[in-house]
């Protein structure tokens, strides 16, 4: 099987396709300071990419949501309820981390099927 690389940069592709299965980096965005803006923006990337493949968000597999502070799990949530496709939720975890940079305030990497 081959293997697609999209946006390859010197340290990591933003995802890789391999076969049927779609894995996308994590994703970040520090356009707003609000936990549910970065969450939105970094949704809208994931559709993004998504796309790229002929893929949507209905086929995502997992999801794993990084957040800098678990006391803003809601305000994340909010974002992801009123985007994720009814009945087709992935499996799915929060974590709560120090992120690459105080700036984000919110992560997603997920796996994807075309």
């Amino acid at each position: 099987m081959s293997i697609d690389r999209h946006e390859v940069g010197a340290r990591l592709s933003q995802a890789v396709k391999h076969g049927d299965t779609i894995y996308l980096a994590g994703q970040v965005d520090d356009s707003t300071p609000s936990v549910k803006g970065q969450a939105e923006a970094v949704l809208k990337k994931i559709d993004a990419i998504l796309k790229h493949y002929g893929s949507h968000k209905s086929k995502l597999l997992s999801a794993t949501v990084y957040i800098a502070d678990m006391s803003t799990f809601d305000e994340m949530n909010a974002a992801w309820d009123a985007w994720v496709e009814k009945g087709s939720a992935p499996a799915r975890a929060t974590v709560e981390t120090k992120l690459a940079r105080p700036q984000f305030k919110v992560e997603i990497m997920a796996i994807a099927s075309v």
